[in-house]
């Protein structure tokens, strides 16, 4: 398995401040030709590090309202389907799920009807809490700035090295830290669709 290195990170950079840019752009600013780069672009895709190219919004522009910042305080049995509901919800721009298992969210609400409009993302007869904060500005920066590549195995979760593999299994991109994660994964996938027929 091929390892990440600094033209990658790079190519990331580039892509993050703006997916649309060129390939013969960004071929100029990390001195490679642009079909090498448009061969990393696809291994990025390939390995699950890139995994689409979406548009940003300014919602400002596009729906009137009050942006919210929303945290929720559920059960533990409620999270991943309050999660689930609200990544589908239509006017939610962002969900986050911190480590003591509290779902974040913003949002826009009509200033008249936010209650309103948390009780239509979130069924609040699942909540047990929640704080609603206003929200004066939003500035969404994504940036793979002071990160490390590192891809998680699939099978444990540990950190996948050069020593790793790679795998497509059921038509999506799988990464293993060693071949027996691979292994177990692999078994593991085929008993449950067996089962699933």
């Amino acid at each position: 398995m091929r390892e990440l290195d600094e033209t990658d990170l790079q190519i990331l950079e580039l892509l993050t401040e703006d997916a649309r840019r060129p390939f013969s752009d960004i071929a100029e600013q990390v001195d490679l030709s642009p079909p090498a780069v448009s061969d990393r672009v696809d291994k990025l895709r390939e390995s699950g590090v890139i995994r689409r190219f979406t548009l940003d919004l300014d919602r400002s522009q596009l729906r009137a309202g009050v942006p919210v910042l929303v945290r929720l305080d559920l059960p533990s049995t409620e999270v991943a389907a309050v999660t689930d509901n609200l990544r589908e919800s239509e006017g939610v721009e962002h969900v986050f799920v911190t480590v003591e298992g509290d779902v974040v969210f913003s949002a826009r609400f009509r200033s008249d009807a936010v209650r309103e409009g948390i009780d239509e993302v979130v069924d609040l007869k699942r909540v047990t809490d929640y704080d609603v904060t206003i929200v004066s500005e939003m500035e969404w920066v994504p940036s793979v700035g002071g990160t490390e590549f590192a891809l998680t195995c699939a099978e444990c979760g540990n950190t996948v090295t050069s020593e790793g593999e790679s795998d497509r299994i059921g038509g999506n991109q799988y990464h293993f830290c060693c071949p027996s994660c691979a292994a177990r994964f692999r078994e593991q996938y085929e008993r449950f669709s067996a089962d699933a027929e």
